[in-house]
């Protein structure tokens, strides 16, 4: 993605990003986050992902965005997370209008910096997340199995579940397969061969790695890294 930049934002657990498009197909891989995208004048939703998005721009189309890691977009964006599972939504869809409007038109002067004061003041104001579910994003992260985590919470792995697809947009199982795709990535990327990425993300061996990537991703683990 050309002329990508990526910075932490004023409020925790968000990040700030800006691209330049350089036209064509571009691939959005899951990652269990929620974003706020200003594009061109325009603010959407971009829910969690279930596989990756593709997406086609034009040479030079502008886009500053918002990173929500999982479980806080909801508490900041007032929508659970299942409400836009792999959707893209104006925000006055989720919004009054009149409301989305006014931030669209303070981002049109600066986009990144007005969404990320956006951030910061909506923190202070908005409903906190669900305490629980920063501690299960952390152990799903770490590849921790799910009864597991249900028995460490006190819940019943149907309760969990409801609590995850708010917070979320999916179960703790779809979330722990997204988070074990972005583990393997980030090892792959590093130069891990395959066989060791397979074994330290937590995949049976490699074909299971394989059939993972192309389920969520779509293309081979190789054509990623290309």
């Amino acid at each position: 993605m050309s002329g990508y930049r990526e910075r932490a934002a004023l409020a925790p657990g968000v990040t700030v990003w800006t691209r330049t498009g350089v036209g064509g197909p571009y691939r959005v891989l899951p990652d269990g986050c929620m974003d706020l995208i200003w594009h061109d004048g325009a603010l959407l939703v971009a829910g969690p992902d279930t596989a990756a998005h593709v997406v086609t721009d034009r040479p030079g189309s502008s886009y500053a965005g918002l990173r929500f890691a999982p479980g806080v977009g909801p508490a900041l964006l007032g929508a659970p997370a299942r409400e836009v599972r792999d959707l893209r939504v104006p925000l006055d869809g989720l919004w009054p209008a009149a409301e989305a409007r006014r931030l669209a038109e303070r981002a049109d002067a600066g986009p990144a910096a007005a969404l990320d004061a956006w951030a910061a003041d909506r923190i202070r104001t908005a409903e906190p997340a669900d305490p629980l579910l920063g501690p299960v994003a952390a152990a799903l992260s770490a590849g921790r199995p799910v009864a597991g985590i249900a028995a460490a919470s006190g819940l019943g792995e149907r309760q969990l579940r409801r609590r995850c697809e708010a917070a979320f947009g999916y179960g703790p199982r779809t979330l722990a397969r997204v988070l074990r795709l972005q583990r393997a990535l980030a090892l792959a990327r590093a130069g891990t061969p395959f066989a060791r990425v397979a074994a330290d993300a937590g995949y049976a061996d490699q074909p299971h790695l394989s059939r993972e990537v192309r389920t969520l991703a779509g293309v081979p683990l190789s054509a990623l890294l290309s």
